[in-house]
């Protein structure tokens, strides 16, 4: 279900994902939006610059959020992210008890938001996500093709 705001939010989303790509980092942006619409906090991918492997956009935006609203749970929330989710962001996800997820480019290698798992609707989970996929999707995957371009470009340069 596609909601009027979205294309909005993803374009903030991938403002992040650009700032990532700035700096190095894959570019991958994420915004976490409340009930009425107010923006929580925006983040992207900081795992080489921190040498985090779990400095993902979307923990970096849950912790953030956390943080901020003095909660580990962010319910009646909306995550909007431009790549779809891996497993660890979806547990995070789920545990913050966030409502909804929208993600631009889906993952066929690792997505746990319906292309490899389906995380966030699990019966086995005691939390269920509202998903939609797809939003601005071109503009989310061509940002990554670049990123990764660019960078198997300097690979074979350097052979």
């Amino acid at each position: 279900m596609s909601h009027q705001y979205d294309e909005a939010f993803m374009r903030m989303a991938l403002l992040e994902a650009k700032r990532a790509g700035s700096i190095g980092e894959v570019p991958v942006g994420a915004v976490l939006v409340g009930k009425g619409l107010e923006l929580i906090t925006s983040s992207h991918n900081l795992c080489e610059t921190t040498f985090d492997p779990t400095a993902h956009a979307e923990i970096n935006a849950i912790r953030d959020s956390a943080k901020k609203l003095q909660n580990i749970r962010i319910t009646e929330t909306t995550l909007y992210v431009t790549l779809e989710p891996c497993a660890m962001c979806m547990g995070a996800i789920v545990h913050a008890r966030i409502r909804r997820l929208v993600f631009g480019a889906r993952d066929e290698k690792s997505g746990a938001a319906g292309s490899i798992y389906e995380i966030g609707i699990d019966r086995k989970l005691n939390h269920k996500i509202e998903v939609s996929c797809g939003v601005l999707k071109h503009e989310c995957s061509t940002i990554l093709k670049g990123f990764f371009g660019t960078i198997r470009t300097r690979n074979s340069s350097s052979l």
